[in-house]
């Protein structure tokens, strides 16, 4: 007769790094970056361009924490950039007609969340795959904000209230950075501390698990897409603000270093597990690449083709080398 028992429990500071070990390379990951790019240029730890960095990205940490819980139930949103773009052209299309400034606000983020709950009423209801949903999405949402511009830019007053979400400052720290703030703080909260949060977690994990036992996982899909439709929209206005334009052409591109980001910091593409922790890093990381290279007066075609290989490299670490060290550690 066989006997079993249990695994000896290991110290502290062990099952620490085994269960953070993804957050702490890419915490890791984002230290070395800094440290190369201060010694490549002066200008990168100068006051002005770290609050400059901030204030760009923003609109990325905004949409990313909302990108975690839609990666965490095991989905994707390509739609994101499309939002933000639509929202930035119709924001600057509501000024011009003289709407107020709030009225504008809120309606943009009304109308980005009523994009993410009928793309999230197919995945969830319809069980269409969200990749084929959202894609859908990314070319329509697009398409509409060409309709609406014809192409062209449109200027939006840069003396009048509305410029100062993007380029204001409150307690010492440009408005953008607050609000984005205070979305990684929510997003940080929600995700771990409410049962919201784990029952996004559990529907990723399992979704027929999750319904078995009695969890509205449909509803919960849906409503994550709804979370980025309207994070989506506040980014393309906070683009506009600091812009003062609105035009079809933002953000192009903008979903694939939001995905990146997300799954940079640790989230699983699979679902069932999110970090908000390591998203943040996730997008800063992408940000001081970015911003670093330009500083350093590379190439800014050169710079796509580093920032996507540094990010491959990075994801590869997290996700091979650091999952079994954390692996051997929980087997000891």
């Amino acid at each position: 007769m066989t006997s079993y028992s249990d695994r000896a429990q290991g110290s502290r500071s062990s099952d620490f790094l085994a269960a953070n070990a993804q957050v702490l390379s890419i915490a890791a990951f984002f230290v070395l970056c800094c440290i190369v790019f201060s010694i490549m240029t002066d200008a990168f730890l100068s006051a002005g361009n770290l609050l400059n960095l901030l204030r760009q990205s923003a609109p990325l940490l905004i949409v990313a924490v909302a990108m975690t819980f839609v990666i965490t139930t095991g989905g994707i949103d390509l739609s994101v950039g499309s939002t933000v773009a639509l929202v930035n052209a119709l924001a600057a299309i509501a000024l011009r007609a003289d709407l107020p400034w709030p009225l504008v606000v809120i309606g943009m983020i009304a109308v980005g969340a009523c994009v993410g709950l009928f793309q999230g009423w197919f995945v969830a209801y319809q069980r269409i795959p969200s990749f084929i949903v959202t894609l859908a999405g990314l070319s329509a949402l697009r398409g509409i904000a060409l309709l609406l511009t014809q192409g062209f830019s449109i200027p939006i007053a840069s003396e009048g209230w509305f410029t100062q979400i993007g380029r204001g400052w409150f307690l010492g720290i440009p408005m953008p950075a607050f609000v984005a703030l205070l979305a990684i703080g929510l997003g940080a909260v929600i995700l771990s501390r409410t049962r919201y949060g784990r029952q996004v977690i559990a529907v990723g994990a399992n979704a027929e698990a999750a319904r078995r036992v009695g969890m509205p996982a449909q509803k919960v899909v849906a409503s994550v897409y709804v979370l980025t439709g309207a994070a989506a929209a506040l980014a393309g206005i906070i683009i506009a603000a600091r812009l003062s334009s609105g035009s079809s052409n933002a953000a192009v591109g903008f979903e694939l270093d939001v995905i990146a980001a997300v799954v940079l910091g640790g989230t699983s593409l699979m679902g069932g597990r999110g970090t908000i922790l390591g998203t943040t890093l996730g997008a800063l990381t992408i940000a001081v690449i970015g911003n670093g290279l330009i500083l350093a007066h590379i190439s800014p075609f050169f710079t796509q083709i580093v920032t996507g290989a540094i990010i491959l490299i990075a994801i590869w670490l997290n996700t091979r080398i650091f999952a079994r060290l954390g692996t051997r550690r929980l087997a000891v």
